[in-house]
């Protein structure tokens, strides 16, 4: 479903972010970048600790994340809030945004249940249709084994694996 430009704004003005990057300089650009899109409400955390905490007393939105930090990193931190039945928001969306655009990295951070990843430097395009992704084509969490977060986008490969469905079967 295409999105004028109108609704991608009043969208954007209402979403609060929360950008956690331990680098004071990348957060100045980030929220630049976000406030250039029509993001307005950005809370920002310079670690994981102070991240968790602040996503516990008021959940944005989205949750824009560095990989590497001090204390708790990015990785750390997906894992932690990806625990459903022990942190309150399980499904809150995570963009990793990261310097570092190995492989194993991206690969590292579906399987933790990130819903996308990014690769600095970022451009305001990037963050844009990132974010729009999530909002207009949100994707259910499933818990798969070890796994718990957005539902893959790819078709799954054993048609004979099942989703955790998250309205309970009717009686």
């Amino acid at each position: 479903m295409p999105i004028n430009p109108k609704q991608a704004e009043v969208i954007l003005q209402q979403l609060r972010v929360l950008l956690v990057d331990d680098d004071a300089f990348m957060r100045t650009i980030v929220r630049g970048l976000l406030n250039n899109i029509g993001v307005k409400i950005v809370s920002e955390a310079t670690d994981g600790i102070a991240a968790l905490d602040m996503i516990r007393e008021s959940p944005p939105d989205v949750v824009i994340l560095d990989w590497e930090m001090p204390l708790l990193n990015g990785p750390e931190l997906v894992r932690i809030v990806r625990s459903p039945g022990v942190f309150p928001t399980p499904d809150i969306p995570i963009i990793m945004l990261t310097a570092h655009g190995e492989h194993w990295r991206i690969l590292e951070s579906v399987k933790l249940g990130v819903n996308e990843f990014l690769c600095k430097p970022v451009s305001a395009k990037a963050l844009f249709e990132r974010l729009i992704s999530i909002i207009l084509k949100p994707r259910a969490s499933v818990q798969l084994g070890d796994y718990y977060g957005p539902l893959s986008r790819a078709p799954m490969p054993d048609p004979g694996l099942e989703t955790a469905d998250p309205a309970p079967p009717a009686a």
